[in-house]
């Protein structure tokens, strides 16, 4: 069997001596977190999905919250320090982030930035985050993921 390809998060991971479980899938375009965690048999609330947020200073953000919620825009905002966040454009993904849709992490991004994860990730040891490409979650500590992105908590989902 072919050797996985590493993505910047597993990297990154690697680097940092934390332990993570990969879990490849067959698919060929984005699909949403819902199909994904079917796909790897992940509990929904404990699968993550990764949003970037361009604040009204101009700085990027990014926020981490489970599948089946969406983001507080004023919440996420006060999170960050911003007046508003608005989502960035999917034309502007790649170029950001260095990630795909559908296949953005939030470890190993071109650039480290202001990382929130929604407070009911504290409920659990491991969470399930994007792997950095279409076809590939990643199952990770928290407290790993916390300390990695140097990322906080707070309440940022509807």
């Amino acid at each position: 069997m072919a050797k996985e390809a590493k993505t910047n998060a597993m990297r990154m991971l690697e680097r940092k001596k934390i332990s993570y479980e990969a879990f490849p899938y067959e698919c060929d375009e984005f699909i949403d977190g819902i199909h994904s965690a079917d796909l790897v048999g992940a509990p929904y609330e404990q699968s993550f999905k990764t949003l970037v947020m361009e604040g009204k200073s101009g700085g990027y953000y990014v926020f981490v919250v489970p599948i089946q919620k969406e983001v507080d825009r004023k919440a996420a905002a006060k999170a960050v320090g911003e007046k508003t966040v608005d989502m960035i454009h999917v034309k502007d993904i790649l170029k950001i982030t260095g990630y795909v849709r559908g296949g953005c992490s939030p470890l190993g991004m071109k650039k480290a930035y202001p990382t929130v994860f929604d407070s009911s990730a504290e409920s659990f040891e491991e969470i399930y985050i994007s792997g950095g490409r279409i076809g590939l979650t990643l199952k990770v500590p928290v407290k790993s993921l916390l300390e990695v992105t140097r990322g906080k908590t707070a309440d940022i989902t509807l």
